[in-house]
């Protein structure tokens, strides 16, 4: 269940996010001005024109599946509730645009379009609360390749601090002794 419920917020929070970000670049709203002797004047409103913050949310979660991948414990649930907080602010951004905007004559995208920024802010805040919930069960990533002291047989832990004295190994070079023999 663990390793499902970490697949499945990772893949809500990104589909959410491009969900959103491709729902509010669409035509959510159509003015068209008929002026006599010239040729109508067009004027097409995206989600982003309405909302341009909706943008800045939508990319918050596309991070926030990535930083899925690389938090762990306590930092993985704290950013579960940032991405829910994030999907509730698409799904009130989408709200308060599509209220705020006459469809005019954009037809079914003044209301597709919407509603699907809707569902992908939701789908965004199911991924954040699956983060929240199950957070600190889900693995984290490979400590291989963090810095650890190096510890001989015999020896105390290195400083990792201390410059390195390769003074000997350069004066072999030198001399021209193969220092790998």
């Amino acid at each position: 269940m663990s390793r499902r419920s970490h697949l499945a917020a990772i893949v809500a929070c990104l589909a959410g996010a491009g969900l959103t970000l491709y729902a509010v670049t669409r035509t959510w709203s159509l003015t068209v001005e008929h002026r006599t002797g010239l040729s109508d004047l067009t004027t097409a409103r995206t989600g982003a024109d309405a909302q341009p913050w909706l943008v800045g949310l939508a990319v918050v979660a596309l991070a926030g599946a990535g930083a899925l991948l690389a938090t762990r414990g306590v930092a993985r649930r704290v950013l579960g509730g940032l991405l829910v907080a994030a999907g509730a602010g698409i799904v009130a951004g989408a709200v308060l645009a599509r209220t705020g905007t006459a469809a005019g004559e954009a037809g079914a995208g003044a209301t597709v379009w919407p509603v699907a920024a809707v569902l992908g802010g939701v789908v965004v805040m199911l991924g954040g609360v699956l983060a929240v919930r199950h957070g600190h069960e889900w693995a984290a990533m490979s400590a291989r390749y963090e810095r650890r002291p190096r510890v001989d047989a015999g020896r105390a832990p290195a400083d990792d601090l201390a410059p390195a004295d390769h003074r000997a190994a350069w004066d072999a070079l030198d001399r021209g002794d193969d220092p790998t023999a």
